[in-house]
Parts: C-alpha cells; sequence; structure tokens
C-alpha cells in the first residue's frame, strides 16, 4: 500500500484559535514569518521595517534552534531573550543593534500574546540597552545652503535631478525612503504642496518651497524629455517622479525608480564636494530641516507634524537647540532674568 504523504494547509500560519493546540505546536520559525505577514499585510510596516524585522527575528529564532533545540514558544523566557542579546554583545554589535533587536522581539512577542500563542509576555521583563544620547551633527544653515544652492555646479551626475534632491530633502524634511517613492501625481501644484506616504502608509501633505517648486519644474522638464523616444516610437512611460540615470528597467516594463541607496551616494558626493564631514547622508538633510525650522522659532508641534512623527518625543530627538539659543530664550522669557 503506497503511503498517503501529508501535505501542509495552505491557510495562513496564524493560529486564530484562543488555545494553541498541544498536539501540533507552531514552531518559532513559522511563527516569525506569521507576525511578519500581519504587519505586511495588516500594518502596512514599509520594506525597510519588514527586512530588519525579518532579520532581527530570523536571527533569534535561529539562536533558539541552536541553542534550546525544539524549545516551544511558549517556553520562551526572558532569561532565553537575555542571553542572546548578550550573544549579539560577544559579537561586537553596539548597544544600539542589541536595542532594535529587542525591539524587533517584544514586537513580535505582543502579537503572539493577542494572538493567543501564549500566556505571558516575556519580553516585556527585558530591559532596553541603555544607549548614549548623542545629538545628531547638523550643517549651519549657511552651510546647507551653499550645498544645495551649488547642487548644479558640476558635483551631480543629473544636475537637474540631483538638485530637486537636496531641494525636496532639506527643504521638505521628508524621508529618504519617502522621497523616492513619490510619484508624479503626488505634486499637487495648485496647493504648493506634495503628498508623501510615511511609516505605516501614513499620509500628509508638506508644503513645497518655491526653490524646490523651480527645481522640481526644471528636472520634470528634462525627465520628460528623456521619456521620449529618440525613433519617433511612443515615449516611456513611469509614475515615479525621481528616475536612475540609465532608466534602467524601463524597457522590461519597471519604472525605472531611484534607490535610497542610490539617493544617499547622491548626497554624499555632493556634500563632500562642498566640504561637509563624510558623515552627511539623506537624514542629516532631515535633521537640519526641523533644527533650523525650530531655530527660527516654529512651534515643535507644527514641526512634528512635517516630519510626520505620532510621538512628539521623537522630534525632540531630531531637533537640537545650541546653549547660546538656550541662555536667549532664558533671557527672554524667564521673569527673573530680566
Amino acid at each position: 500500500m503506497t503511503a498517503t504523504s501529508i501535505q501542509p494547509a495552505k491557510s495562513s500560519p496564524i493560529d486564530s484559535s484562543p488555545v494553541v493546540s498541544k498536539i501540533a505546536v507552531p514552531r518559532v520559525a513559522i511563527l516569525v514569518d506569521a507576525y511578519l505577514h500581519v504587519l505586511s499585510a495588516e500594518r502596512g510596516a514599509s520594506v525597510h521595517t519588514l527586512r530588519a524585522y525579518r532579520r532581527e527575528l530570523h536571527g533569534f529564532a535561529a539562536w533558539l534552534a541552536d541553542r534550546h533545540r525544539g524549545l516551544r514558544v511558549a517556553r520562551i523566557e526572558h532569561t532565553h531573550i537575555r542571553s542572546y542579546l548578550g550573544t549579539l554583545y560577544d559579537r561586537g554589535l553596539s548597544k544600539a543593534s542589541a536595542a532594535r533587536a529587542l525591539a524587533a522581539i517584544r514586537g513580535w512577542f505582543k502579537w503572539l500574546a493577542r494572538a493567543h500563542h501564549i500566556e505571558q509576555n516575556a519580553a516585556s521583563l527585558v530591559s532596553t540597552p541603555r544607549l548614549p544620547k548623542h545629538l545628531p551633527r547638523v550643517p549651519s544653515i549657511e552651510q546647507l545652503n551653499r550645498v544645495v544652492d551649488s547642487a548644479l555646479d558640476g558635483a551631480a551626475s543629473w544636475p537637474a535631478r540631483d538638485k530637486a534632491i537636496m531641494e525636496m530633502l532639506y527643504g521638505c524634511g521628508i524621508r529618504n525612503a519617502e522621497l523616492t517613492a513619490l510619484d508624479l501625481d503626488d505634486i499637487h501644484w495648485a496647493n504648493e504642496a506634495i503628498l508623501v506616504r510615511g511609516k505605516g502608509q501614513k499620509q500628509r501633505y508638506v508644503p513645497v518651497a518655491d526653490t524646490a517648486a523651480e527645481a522640481l519644474r526644471a528636472y520634470i522638464t528634462e525627465r520628460s524629455a528623456r521619456l521620449a523616444a529618440d525613433d519617433g516610437q511612443k515615449p516611456f512611460n513611469t509614475p515615479a517622479l525621481f528616475l536612475n540615470l540609465q532608466l534602467r528597467g524601463l524597457q522590461k516594463g519597471g519604472q525605472a525608480r531611484l534607490t535610497t541607496r542610490s539617493v544617499g551616494r547622491i548626497v554624499k558626493r555632493i556634500a563632500i564636494l562642498r566640504g561637509l564631514s563624510s558623515d552627511v547622508h539623506p537624514h542629516t538633510l532631515r535633521h537640519a530641516f526641523g533644527t533650523h525650522l525650530l531655530e527660527e522659532g516654529a512651534d515643535l508641534r507644527a514641526i512634528q507634524e512635517l516630519l510626520g512623527h505620532e510621538r512628539l518625543s521623537t522630534t525632540q530627538r531630531y531637533t537640537q537647540l545650541t546653549t547660546a539659543q538656550l541662555t536667549a530664550v532664558y533671557d527672554r522669557t524667564h521673569p527673573r532674568a530680566r
């Protein structure tokens, strides 16, 4: 008699029953993938968040399989998680890296508890590593104005595009991933704003300054010319606003969308050629956006809305005040300082 193979169910690995079966307990890796599916399909997590969580959680699952083979997820204790963090330190990882791993594990355990895969959340008993407080090094207003204004002066591979990129990053304070995700239709010329899709697919409108709008119009003109076919055929069409230099992918049905890695290289090259340090990256311009707005008297909650932060405490970390500015505020406002 021929043995009949049992095929795995094609349904979602998420166990919707209130009690996990004692006969077939889902493996740790399966529950990790189930959580990642929830993050993607239900919570709209970004590609970068999914990539980071996948790396951290599968790393934890692999460690459990190696050190505690056969351990059920309901049997994972806080001591296991602390031991894993210790392993990360032994590998030479920083406290910040360990904190990111713990954040992913905590998110997973919260979902496990809500889905009734565990009775107690062991991750809630593990404290976050104490991180040193580093203020981001932000170039001055004069320095960044010089860098953005000179983006057309030989430092760019596609000057009009790269000028528009610098204007958008510093003038709008958007994230690198938000910039590359922009479509042509996201520009609302009548309202002088752009529609930005932030983390968790949350949308917000951000004003576009006159200089940024001017740079965008100049770039879009060149963009249209490059998409036009030289041999009289129908021009290429793509919704992506910012395109790669060689328009790679268009002939195969792709969008030729510029990548975040390419934007990082563009920003770094222009910044270094204009005398800034080599650690400048797209997020530096976002830091500068918030910091310079605050220096010029903008309300912190308005900056929060512009940056798309869910919590005001996050905005406070993205901005910094110099001692001279704090002293000026104190002298101007405190009754004993007058």
